[in-house]
């Protein structure tokens, strides 16, 4: 997945992209954190239609209630999936125990649960952009309970 500030990012490292950025989350998880928490044209969309988020389980399900206008912009749809993705691992890494960002060979980043499961936030994003399910709130209630019939994508 092509990620533009985290493409800026790999050329200053020099590296790879699954290479640079799983050793970026090994090194420095928190900052890592921090900048997947971004998520700037999600946050942006969402205070214009009066929401705030505020990284809590409550604003997926806040979200989830949003009307999808960003369906009327091909241009923003992908953009916005992918930060309502690295949104839903936001609150995921910072309200389940046990819970971080880990990254596939392929460059893509996932939530890893305690349970070792790996949540596709990224792709789990998209879905909900595109057509609206599964909903954020839902991704998140099945991934938090982390047991053996959580869903993993």
């Amino acid at each position: 997945m092509y990620i533009p500030f985290l493409d800026n990012w790999r050329k200053r490292q020099g590296g790879t992209r699954g290479g640079a950025l799983a050793a970026a989350v090994e090194n420095d998880p928190e900052g890592m954190a921090e900048l997947f928490a971004e998520c700037e044209l999600l946050r942006t969309r969402a205070t214009q239609s009066g929401l705030r988020l505020d990284d809590s389980p409550a604003s997926l399900s806040a979200l989830d209630q949003l009307p999808p206008r960003w369906r009327d912009d091909p241009d923003e749809l992908p953009w916005l999936g992918n930060d309502a993705g690295l949104y839903l691992g936001t609150v995921l890494v910072r309200t389940v125990p046990g819970a971080a960002w880990d990254i596939l060979a392929s460059g893509q980043p996932v939530v890893r649960l305690a349970s070792g499961r790996e949540i596709d936030v990224v792709t789990a994003g998209l879905d909900w952009a595109m057509t609206g399910s599964p909903e954020l709130s839902e991704m998140y209630a099945e991934s938090a309970e982390s047991g053996p019939e959580a869903i993993s994508r």
